[in-house]
Formats: C-alpha cells, structure tokens, sequence
C-alpha cells in the first residue's frame, strides 16, 4: 500500500440523542443523507451488521469498508484499497467519537473532520 501511516481520534458535542446518533451511522438510509462521498454503490441493509461489506468513493479513490463491530453505541469498520486500516466510531447522549487509523495517500485527519462536521449538522437540521 502506497502512503503513509496515519492516525486521528476526534471527539464532538452533538445537540442530539443516543438513538439519533446509533440511526445516523448505523442505518445506510440515514447515513447516505450526511455522509460527503454520497450514496452507495451497492445495495444497503437496513442497518449496517458485522460481516456486511460495501465501497464508496473518494473522487477516484474506492475504499471498501467491512462491517467488524455494530452496536448500539458502536461501529468499527476494517478498510481496505485506498485506506488499509480501520475506523472506529463510539457515541452517547450528546458526543461522537472516531477514530481512524490506516496506510493512506489521503489526509485522514481532514477527511475524519469533515464527516464530524457534517454528522453534527446532520443532526442539528433534525434530519
């Protein structure tokens, strides 16, 4: 794999509830409304499950994401192709935490920011 070792943890106050959160990054409907790369290529569960795989994409850049951990108050997902690692997101009433790690040419840290910030005004507007 090409790049460099990254790694980024962020943690973020959201005026919203634990199950907003858990459906807003466990339920793909809701997922794909917030989420900067858009919708998905495949066909999506109702809710994210261990073992369920999917890709999206960066501009050219495809990152193939498998379902290790779902939750109610945690997902973990193991990346492949353009970034070779993980990404963690933990949550509770009112806060978000990620947290990535990867081989990647891609900024992670600017990326991980980006997702938080449109998660949180996701959640503000109210879905």
């Amino acid at each position: 794999m090409l790049g460099n070792y990254q790694q980024s943890q962020i943690r973020i106050e959201v005026d919203a509830s634990l199950t907003a959160i858990h459906d807003s990054l466990l339920r793909p409907k809701e997922l794909e409304k917030w989420l900067p790369s858009g919708r998905f290529a495949t066909a999506m569960p109702e809710e994210l499950h261990p073992g369920f795989e999917f890709t999206t994409r960066i501009g050219p850049v495809s990152i193939h994401h498998q379902v290790d951990v779902a939750r109610p108050n945690c997902l973990r997902l193991l990346l492949s192709q353009g970034i070779d690692g993980f990404h963690e997101w933990y949550w509770g009433e009112g806060w978000v935490q990620s947290r990535v790690e990867g081989v990647t040419i891609l900024p992670l840290s600017l990326g991980q920011t980006l997702n938080l910030l449109s998660l949180r005004q996701f959640l503000t507007k109210g879905r």
